[in-house]
């Protein structure tokens, strides 16, 4: 059974890989959805996938890449998330 995920990843993540980590993160879990830079300067991710797939990106986006610094999530298990094809950057 699929589950949605919203998260909010807030402190420095634009400018540093954020969205291709995110992306290779989520690909290789085989989950769908989207990753996007918010104008708040926070990152916005949207994913469609198994539980406990979903519990391992939100555990690796807890740390991140070398170069960010993630201070905080939001995250909406909630969401009601448009399913895509694959995981895209956006």
């Amino acid at each position: 059974m699929s589950s949605c995920v919203r998260i909010v990843v807030k402190g420095l993540v634009q400018g540093v890989g954020f969205r291709y980590f995110v992306h290779r993160r989520a690909s290789a879990l085989s989950l769908r959805g989207c990753v996007r830079n918010l104008i708040s300067g926070d990152v916005e991710i949207e994913a469609v996938g198994e539980k406990s797939d979903l519990d391992k990106l939100v555990a690796d986006i807890r740390v991140g890449p070398r170069a960010a610094h993630v201070i905080g999530l939001e995250i909406d298990w909630s969401a009601d998330i448009e399913a895509k094809a694959n995981f895209e950057i956006e």
